[in-house]
């Protein structure tokens, strides 16, 4: 399987992806630069957290006009998996390539520490070897994690399927206490209509490995590679 991961000026994560992906498939990931405007043939692409562009104007906002985006739209088009983590995930809302939005954290202060996160959704690529209501633990760590969207969008992600993630206790309860960022409905991640893209604020790459503290982040990237290989 080879993945690609996408590189952007301010980009703090990418490093984190590739050991990840490295370490899942056996293979080093493209590093692709965000003004290259085309891309060897990948079977992943990944989008990276950090604070593109330096967060300057909205976050994600002007790295989903890079060069590099019109292909990555081309390629989700026909199904090439996408995943955008924290910072990749505010990209390819930027875009178009997933539902919302994500707006500051409704305690205007930046937050970064490990969070329960309930799998809404096992039938996916990305959460395959994960069991539905299972809980897992990632890092966060974001100024702009606050998931919004209007009424209409909230209710067709909810009711076709398409929380990926949802901020919990370490038992699994959904609480307004759970919630690092006020996001609506505790959503901490999200698919496309078809779940071939995933954007989610915590970082599985963080805890991927024993070294790192936990290995919850592990499955994610065992599982692509599962499914691709």
């Amino acid at each position: 399987m080879q993945a690609a991961v996408i590189v952007f000026p301010a980009s703090n994560c990418d490093r984190d992806v590739a050991v990840a992906l490295h370490s899942a498939t056996g293979r080093p990931p493209l590093m692709v630069w965000h003004r290259d405007s085309e891309m060897p043939k990948v079977d992943l692409m990944v989008v990276p957290g950090g604070f593109s562009y330096g967060d300057y104007l909205r976050c994600g906002a002007m790295a989903a006009h890079s060069p590099i985006m019109r292909e990555i739209k081309a390629r989700a088009a026909k199904g090439v998996p996408l995943l955008g983590i924290c910072n990749g995930f505010q990209i390819l809302t930027e875009a178009g390539l997933l539902p919302g939005v994500l707006m500051r954290n409704a305690g205007l202060k930046f937050i970064c520490r490990d969070v329960h996160l309930r799998v809404e959704s096992a039938g996916s690529l990305f959460t395959r070897n994960y069991a539905e209501g299972s809980v897992v633990r990632f890092p966060i760590a974001h100024a702009e994690g606050n998931y919004f969207a209007d009424p209409e969008t909230l209710s067709r992600v909810e009711g076709e399927g398409q929380v990926a993630f949802r901020y919990c206790t370490a038992d699994g309860t959904v609480s307004a206490a759970a919630n690092p960022n006020g996001s609506a409905g505790n959503i901490a991640g999200v698919f496309n209509g078809s779940r071939t893209v995933l954007g989610l604020m915590p970082h599985p790459e963080r805890l991927a490995d024993p070294l790192l503290g936990g290995i919850d982040g592990r499955a994610m990237f065992d599982g692509l590679v599962e499914a691709l290989s």
